[in-house]
């Protein structure tokens, strides 16, 4: 069970780089998140704090699950997607409503954009094997 990474296989799917760039986003997004007002702790910051921590849970999840099945791997990786995008839309309502300034957002973006963009292609390269 292993994801080709340059010339080495991983092993594990901690040693994915879009998992720890996931992973250190999502902590730092939590961390900002705690600062929301009241009002928010159990809407958007909720919100924010589930969909970045669900990025890396169903990538590990789905990397478990390769063994069984390829196919179950590249769903994982598809919901990862979706939910790296939905971070995308979650950070304009940070960024609207005051809770992050614009270089916060900025950053947010674009990190999820990236991560997005390495997501499609582990993505693709699964398609590839049998």
């Amino acid at each position: 069970m292993s994801v080709e990474k340059g010339k080495r296989a991983v092993t594990a799917f901690e040693e994915l780089e879009v998992f720890q760039r996931a992973y250190k986003l999502s902590l730092e997004v939590h961390r900002r998140s705690l600062g929301f007002p009241p009002i928010e702790q159990y809407a958007l910051a909720d919100q924010i704090r589930r969909a970045s921590k669900s990025i890396c849970a169903n990538l590990a999840e789905g990397y478990a699950k390769q063994g069984h099945s390829k196919a179950e791997f590249r769903r994982f990786i598809l919901m990862s997607i979706g939910s790296s995008d939905e971070m995308r839309v979650w950070s304009r309502y940070c960024l609207d409503l005051g809770y992050v300034d614009a270089p916060t957002w900025r950053r947010w973006r674009d990190e999820y954009q990236q991560i997005s963009r390495m997501l499609q292609g582990l993505h693709r390269s699964q398609r590839r094997k049998p």
